[in-house]
C-alpha cells in the first residue's frame, strides 16, 4: 500500500474518532467548578462550546462568559447556544494569555468559576491549516492569524539547524530531533517547506520504523512546531497569573491539559500558590478519563485535570 493510500486509511479513520466533536472530562470539570445557583462562570477555550453547553445545563440560574481566540468556532458553534440560552451567555473573542486586558476592556469577572482546556480544538484538527499529519494543507498552524503572523512555513524556513533541534526537543521532546532538523535545512535547500504532507513523508523517511508506534513518526514535530507559533506555554502562564485575579472568594479554577509539558506549569502555579497561602488544591493527584469515556471519545485518552480553590482572606 503507498504512502498515499496509508494517509486516506488513516484520515478516515481520524475523522471517525474527532467528528463530531466530544468534550473531555464534561463530569468532572462540573464537579470541580462546583457550580452555585446564580453562579457566574468564564470558560476561557470555548472550542465547539461543549463544557460551556454543559454548565449552562447543569445549572439553569447560571451565567457563562465564553472566551476564544479562533473566530471559526465562534461563528460555527455560537450562534445555537446563543440562541438556547440568549440571557446566560456572552460569547467573547479573545485570546486568554491576554484574558487581564481582555477582562478589563470588556467589563469581565469576578467569577465562581474559571475553566480552560489547553487542547487543541477537534475543530482545528480535523479543518484548520497545518494541523493535521494526514491533510495536505498549507504549513500555517496559526490558531488565529489576526493576532499572529509567523506560520509553521516561516520556522522551517528562517530558523537555523540548531533552532529547530530546540524547538523540536523542548516542544515535542522527539528522540530523532537532529536527524530531522538536519534533512529539513538539507531539503529547503531545494525547496522551501510550504505543505503538511512534504513536511511529513520527510519525516517518515528518516525515522526508523517502529511496529510498536502507535502515532505517526511526524507527531511529534508537528505538535512541536504548533505550540512554538502559537506560543502556547506562555499562554498558559500568563492566563494562570491573570485568572486567580478574576476569582471571587472561594472561586474555583479548573484547568485541562492534554501533554506534560501543558501539565506542567499548571501543578506548578497550583503548588507555588498553595504554598504562599492563596490557593487550596483540590486534586492532589491529577485526575484522568474513566476506562469508559476513553472508549466512547479517544480524545480523553490523554487528558489530565488539575482544579484548586482562591482562599478567601
Amino acid at each position: 500500500m503507498s504512502i498515499s493510500q496509508n494517509n486516506q486509511k488513516k484520515v478516515r479513520k481520524l475523522d471517525k474518532e474527532l467528528v463530531p466533536h466530544k468534550s473531555v472530562l464534561v463530569q468532572e470539570v462540573l464537579e470541580y467548578l462546583n457550580l452555585k445557583p446564580g453562579g457566574m462562570y468564564l470558560d476561557v477555550t470555548f472550542g465547539a462550546g461543549g463544557h460551556t453547553r454543559a454548565i449552562l445545563e447543569a445549572e439553569p440560574t447560571c451565567n457563562v462568559v465564553a472566551i476564544d481566540w479562533d473566530k471559526a468556532s465562534l461563528e460555527t458553534y455560537g450562534p445555537e447556544l446563543q440562541e438556547q440560552f440568549p440571557d446566560r451567555l456572552r460569547l467573547v473573542w479573545g485570546n486568554f494569555a491576554l484574558l487581564y486586558k481582555l477582562a478589563k476592556k470588556e467589563k469581565l469577572g469576578p467569577f465562581d468559576g474559571i475553566l480552560a482546556d489547553f487542547g487543541t480544538s477537534q475543530m482545528q484538527i480535523t479543518e484548520g491549516a497545518g494541523f493535521s499529519v494526514y491533510r495536505d494543507t498549507p504549513l500555517d498552524m496559526r490558531m488565529s492569524p489576526s493576532h499572529q503572523k509567523t506560520t509553521a512555513a516561516h520556522i522551517l524556513k528562517d530558523a537555523s539547524e540548531q533552532e529547530l533541534r530546540e524547538i523540536f526537543w523542548r516542544y515535542g521532546q522527539e528522540k530523532y530531533t537532529k536527524q530531522i532538523a538536519h534533512a529539513i535545512v538539507q531539503e529547503r535547500r531545494k525547496k522551501k517547506f510550504e505543505t503538511t504532507l512534504r513536511l511529513a513523508k520527510l519525516i517518515e523517511r528518516v525515522v526508523p520504523k517502529d511496529s510498536r508506534q502507535k502515532i505517526h513518526p511526524a507527531t511529534r514535530i508537528f505538535q512541536a512546531l504548533r505550540i512554538c507559533v502559537n506560543k502556547e506555554l506562555d499562554n498558559i502562564t500568563s492566563f494562570l497569573s491573570a485568572a486567580t485575579h478574576l476569582l471571587k472568594p472561594e472561586g474555583r479554577l479548573v484547568c485541562i491539559s492534554f501533554h506534560s509539558l501543558e501539565d506542567r506549569p499548571v501543578k506548578q502555579f497550583f503548588a507555588e500558590r498553595a504554598s504562599l497561602g492563596d490557593l487550596r488544591i483540590l486534586t492532589p493527584k491529577v485526575v484522568v478519563a474513566s476506562e469508559q469515556e476513553v472508549k466512547e471519545n479517544p480524545s480523553a485518552r490523554s487528558a489530565k485535570l488539575r482544579a484548586a480553590q482562591l482562599v478567601a482572606k
